[in-house]
């Protein structure tokens, strides 16, 4: 099955770099990119990483290989010049659901010309016919973060998979594919949660065997979203206008503006203005892409750093409250209760009681 989408013409030009990938899995192919950009590989646990050249940009690629079947590749990077990689192999090719959280890239199979472009916030879902391999094209001077979810379906498919009870027919058909007997290509809407999700990976500080859990948990958590995003969009019949790139965002500077600012009460009129927009549609997104509304998500966000300080910093319930904005402290001990089951004060206790003991170990 394939989905034509428009050409963009962002990629006809002819590029100046070209990287051949000819192995698999991704800890092969983070070894074939190492080759190919002369660069040193590291391994961390399983977690490969290559930095990007001086000499041709600046960023660098990570992936790791689960015995799942599915891997995980995430290029954060500017390139210098344009760069193509080929995936070129003499045997099936994975499953592939890339997202792009930042510029753009764009994606063809190997013997066709034609090239779609995947802007900011977007996903596809794509898979290969036979042995026909995918290039991927990074525009020059463009800081681009791609992720790439790899699933060699010969592997996935020993897991349980519960004959993939209630997937979409499609999909379901792609999933037990192994021999990959037909192309496919989908091109989602605009969406964020994935963007958030690759943020997340980023920033967590986990090392070693902990990391590899918790990049393992990240991947099957982005292939839940991208799933339910194809889901969504072949379900709707009438898609909301926040699907629109310049909608989504808004949505998105609207979310980093309430977490980057949590001691602020903002109304949701002077958020709109400020995002350019107008409060109907900005709820409209938030309703979309966060399933709450704009104040039940500031509501959200306040409560889960209110929580974070509980657990690790010196802070007090009240300087607590003030940190998040609220002048009302037995409205804080309400709403935190209804969130998490308990009061903030029996929270903070328990937390105290786990570090005394712990220090009576030591």
């Amino acid at each position: 099955m394939l989905k034509s989408v428009n050409f963009n013409s962002a990629f006809s030009m002819s590029y100046t770099m070209r990287i051949d990938v000819k192995t698999l899995p991704v800890n092969e192919i983070m070894q074939d990119l190492s080759e190919g950009f002369k660069t040193e590989l590291f391994n961390n646990s399983g977690e490969f990483r290559i930095d990007i050249p001086k000499d041709c940009g600046v960023g660098y690629i990570r992936g790791s290989s689960f015995d799942s079947g599915i891997g995980f590749i995430t290029y954060n990077c500017q390139f210098y010049e344009d760069v193509e990689i080929h995936f070129s192999l003499n045997t099936v090719h994975p499953l592939k659901f890339i997202f792009c959280s930042e510029g753009m890239v764009g994606h063809s199979f190997q013997k066709t010309d034609q090239v779609n472009s995947i802007d900011t916030y977007q996903n596809i879902v794509v898979s290969s016919s036979g042995y026909d391999g995918h290039v991927l094209y990074f525009k020059k001077n463009t800081p681009t973060h791609v992720s790439s979810l790899e699933i060699i379906r010969s592997v996935f498919a020993h897991r349980s998979n519960y004959d993939f009870k209630d997937l979409d027919p499609t999909l379901k058909e792609l999933f037990k594919d192994s021999v990959s007997k037909q192309q496919f290509f989908y091109q989602g809407n605009y969406s964020i949660k994935a963007a958030d999700l690759m943020e997340e990976i980023n920033i967590k500080e986990h090392t070693g065997f902990l990391r590899s859990l918790f990049l393992e948990g990240k991947a099957f958590e982005m292939l839940v979203i991208q799933i339910a995003q194809y889901q969504d969009d072949e379900n709707s019949d009438n898609l909301p206008q926040i699907l629109r790139k310049s909608d989504i965002q808004k949505v998105d500077y609207v979310a980093k503006r309430i977490q980057g600012d949590l001691s602020t009460n903002h109304t949701v009129e002077a958020l709109a203005k400020e995002a350019g927009t107008n409060v109907n549609k900005l709820q409209e997104g938030f309703k979309y892409v966060y399933n709450l509304t704009v104040n039940k998500y500031m509501q959200q966000v306040k409560l889960e750093a209110a929580k974070e300080m509980l657990m690790n910093s010196e802070k007090n319930i009240s300087e607590i409250v003030t940190a998040i904005g609220l002048n009302n402290r037995s409205y804080f001990s309400k709403v935190f209760k209804e969130n998490y089951g308990v009061s903030p004060k029996y929270f903070l206790k328990a937390r105290k009681a786990i570090k005394e003991e712990l220090d009576d170990q030591d």
